[in-house]
């Protein structure tokens, strides 16, 4: 079935709710890997109730809809797509504990051809339920690898300025355990790409990839610790260009270069020599 383009950008995605509790943000944090040495007193306020903080990237998991290319009818061919880019823009400190409302849009749809695909981006607004506050404004691109050719849009989306060409001001090496695909889907990304090996395979893949989100959310506890000092109140928005699969069970190579409030960043899988994320930037706050 190929996109109809007028109702795929008219799709209605349905509001989520969800109300997320310590337990939630300490999930999100330990998939990721934080807190692995338990004895770095930086890090114990991400993980344990007592004044605990959340990590800011957990935005992206809050009030997922689910993966609605495959759950609404989308007519994409839902096995083939991939993660394509990820931004994050938070407006103010993510809370531990909260009460909250995603409300989701198609925003942008891009045919790249028959043989390259289509390029799907929407957004997840993130507000507070009682009192409507935006907390934070997720974007996130898909590439539908069996969809282009539909006869709509063929722009292409500006490629973000690349990192520095000067050696990176840091560089950090994070493990991942080989299960960690399954760990992160607990945070609400359900999709059986990450835990299926049949359905991995159709899709073209030997194994069962990592979640880009978690890949992305690695790349943030990077930054974390080589620049923030495992205080995320600094980061205002980090934005990520996927670049190639990565596998649970590899290392990740941050590259980070620090110029003002501006971070740069690219993730390397280190035993492929492979870059996973590319034109990564930060924002931070003084």
């Amino acid at each position: 079935m190929a996109i109809d383009y007028e109702k795929l950008l008219d799709l209605q995605i349905p509001d989520t709710q969800q109300s997320y509790t310590h337990k939630d943000s300490i999930l999100y944090a330990l998939s990721l890997g934080y807190a692995s040495d338990p004895i770095d007193a930086r890090q114990l306020p991400l993980v344990y109730e007592e004044g605990l903080q959340a990590v800011p990237t957990m935005g992206v998991v809050l009030a997922h809809p689910g993966y609605w290319p495959r759950t609404l009818n989308t007519g994409l061919d839902w096995v083939r797509i991939v993660h394509a880019e990820q931004g994050l823009t938070l407006h103010k400190q993510l809370p531990a504990e909260a009460q909250v409302i995603g409300k989701s849009r198609v925003v942008q749809i891009i045919d790249k051809g028959a043989d390259k695909g289509a390029l799907i981006t929407y957004e997840r607004r993130i507000l507070e339920r009682a009192t409507g506050e935006p907390l934070c404004t997720i974007t996130q691109t898909m590439l539908a690898r069996g969809d282009g050719g539909f006869g709509g849009p063929q722009q292409s989306i500006a490629p973000p300025p690349g990192v520095p060409e000067r050696p990176a001001d840091y560089c950090v090496d994070l493990s991942t355990p080989a299960n960690m695909a399954l760990l992160y889907r607990l945070n609400g990304d359900w999709n059986p790409l990450h835990a299926d090996p049949d359905i991995a395979r159709k899709a073209g893949f030997e194994r069962p990839i990592l979640h880009g989100l978690a890949t992305w959310g690695v790349a943030g506890r990077a930054i974390m610790q080589a620049v923030c000092g495992f205080d995320g109140n600094r980061i205002a928005s980090i934005f990520g260009r996927f670049t190639a699969p990565a596998y649970p069970g590899e290392t990740f190579r941050s590259e980070i270069w620090v110029d003002g409030t501006t971070v740069a960043f690219r993730v390397r899988a280190v035993e492929r020599d492979v870059i996973v994320i590319n034109n990564g930037r930060v924002e931070l706050r003084v």
